[in-house]
């Protein structure tokens, strides 16, 4: 089966630190491309970060540069988003998704392939 499982989703202090995981089957994350999108209650779905197995380029929305970060690991077949400094407006549930192209988009229309979600709430 061809399928995208996260894991890390949590309750955390603002300050905090989580770090969700996308593990695939049925194919391989570093031929394509990754993204992190989050939804809020009453908010757009949001691109938050995204990774290229092909070409190493990464992208982040401007409100987690410096606080997030995405990396991969090819033998687990896993990508991970590092989220340090956490805030409460970081509150949502996270998505991983892939695309079966080349490209890093933060844009969710160009992904095919989606996780079932985690939550992610901060706050003291």
């Amino acid at each position: 089966q061809v399928q995208l499982v996260e894991s890390g989703g949590g309750l955390v202090q603002p300050g905090g630190s989580l770090r969700l995981s996308c593990a695939a089957s049925g194919f391989r994350l570093d031929l394509y491309a990754v993204g992190w999108f989050r939804q809020a209650p009453g908010k757009e779905r949001e691109g938050v970060s995204c990774i290229s197995g092909s070409t190493g380029s990464t992208d982040y929305v401007d409100s987690v540069k410096g606080r997030f970060t995405i990396s991969g690991d090819n033998a687990k077949n896993t990508v991970y988003l590092q989220m340090d400094s956490l805030k409460p407006e970081d509150t949502a549930v996270y998505y991983c998704a892939v695309r079966f192209s080349t490209g890093c988009r933060l844009v969710y229309q160009s992904y095919e392939q989606w996780g079932q979600g985690a939550q992610v709430t901060v706050s003291s």
